[in-house]
């Protein structure tokens, strides 16, 4: 059964506090992001764990399968997105529709095991890429297709606030304790 997209423009998360998860954008600093990013995966084992992960709990949600590799290839493009910036200006962002990256993906359907592994690996090359930010190029700009524009600083929010969120969606803490 397809999931209705999320045609959400969730650009405001880098300006204003999420109500659900309760990321604030404003309390992210640069120092931070890495060890943010890498402590986004705790608890995702034992989530890719539990024996109904594959299942979806209502006809517009994802199931938890599908939110951990969501969340793994969020910390790919996120990495490549900062690296493009850091390469390029002002850097031009390939769209990604996440929902169709999980019906091409197939996310429903991949191995849980292999998903944690890639979550760890993902999560741990995205956090180096932040913490090799040299201090000058923080303001460094990217443009996504639809025109939204971002600093690395700002995309380091979007992308804390989407690990630290989907972490919510699947009932772990918003940051790892």
């Amino acid at each position: 059964m397809g999931i209705t997209p999320d045609t959400k423009d969730w650009t405001w998360v880098t300006t204003r506090r999420c109500e659900f998860c309760g990321f604030d954008p404003a309390a992210v600093e640069r120092s931070e992001v890495a060890d943010r990013i890498a402590a986004s995966t705790s608890g995702w084992r034992g989530v890719l764990a539990r024996t109904d992960v594959a299942t979806r709990p209502n006809d517009h949600t994802w199931s938890a399968l599908e939110y951990a590799c969501h969340v793994r290839d969020v910390h790919t493009v996120m990495r490549e997105r900062l690296e493009l910036m850091l390469a390029v200006q002002p850097a031009e962002f390939a769209n990604w529709d996440q929902d169709e990256a999980a019906v091409d993906g197939r996310y429903g359907d991949q191995d849980p095991s292999d998903v944690a592994d890639q979550i760890d690996a993902n999560a741990a090359a995205c956090a180096a890429a932040y913490r090799a930010v040299p201090d000058g190029q923080w303001t460094r700009e990217g443009l996504r297709g639809n025109g939204s524009a971002f600093t690395v600083d700002t995309l380091a929010a979007y992308a804390v606030h989407d690990l630290e969120h989907h972490r919510v969606d699947v009932g772990l803490p918003a940051r790892s304790e």
